[in-house]
């Protein structure tokens, strides 16, 4: 004879079988408006869109777009590919402007530029053919490469190597740059994570809903002994 079994017990486990990853997902950290032809992950970007940590956004050519998140904005210019990383973004090629009063910080390969300090800050960050040049437009910007840091001053830009071919050197089976346009893994996408989330939710509601009898077919009427 089987034993009952409470429903209410059956629905905490179905609840407890949801992933730490689901459960744990971060809600959408910034907000992404395209203008002209955009990809997120791989995705064509309707007129705006929500963006998370890890996402990949793309523009083509005569095409640009914008990441709004607390404190900063990120303007990412025609024909750039670049990582948005929730506080910072990773350009694997093209241009961005960064306007941020957080320290919000751009990069590529060895080189990184943040302002020198949380006041409103502007700078443009491109990375193309091997170079990267920061051109801070309003406020001073620190730029470190794998030579050491330099203060750039407002007006003024610098042109460093990307040390991309330093990176490869010293982990020759990890690409540098930012990642393809495909973006990472299914798990990671919010829509899996909500599709995850819903098929559980709707199955533990079933469950709650159903009659309190036993699971057993050998007590069909509720008072076995």
């Amino acid at each position: 004879m089987f034993q009952r079994v409470p429903l209410s017990a059956i629905s905490l486990a179905l609840i407890l079988l949801v992933p730490v990853q689901l459960l744990g997902q971060e809600s959408a950290s910034g907000m992404v408006y395209a203008n002209g032809s955009t990809s997120l992950n791989g995705t064509e970007v309707p007129k705006s869109v929500a963006i998370f940590s890890g996402d990949t956004l793309q523009t083509n050519q005569d095409a640009s777009a914008s990441i709004g998140t607390n404190g900063s904005s990120v303007m990412v210019f025609s024909d750039s590919l670049v990582k948005y990383e929730g506080t910072s973004v990773g350009v694997d090629r093209g241009s961005v402007r960064v306007d941020t009063s957080t320290g919000f910080e751009a990069h590529a390969c060895q080189v990184k530029a943040r302002p020198v300090s949380n006041t409103a800050t502007q700078y443009q960050f491109a990375h193309n053919d091997g170079h990267v040049t920061v051109n801070a437009t309003k406020g001073d910007v620190t730029v470190e490469d794998h030579e050491g840091s330099k203060t750039v001053k407002q007006g003024e830009q610098a042109t460093r190597d990307d040390g991309c071919a330093v990176a490869a050197k010293r982990n020759p089976k990890r690409h540098p740059g930012a990642p393809t346009a495909t973006g990472g893994g299914i798990l990671s996408s919010p829509y899996a994570v909500y599709t995850g989330v819903g098929i559980v939710v709707g199955i533990t509601a079933w469950v709650m809903l159903q009659d309190e009898g036993p699971i057993s077919p050998s007590c069909p009427n509720n008072n076995c002994k």
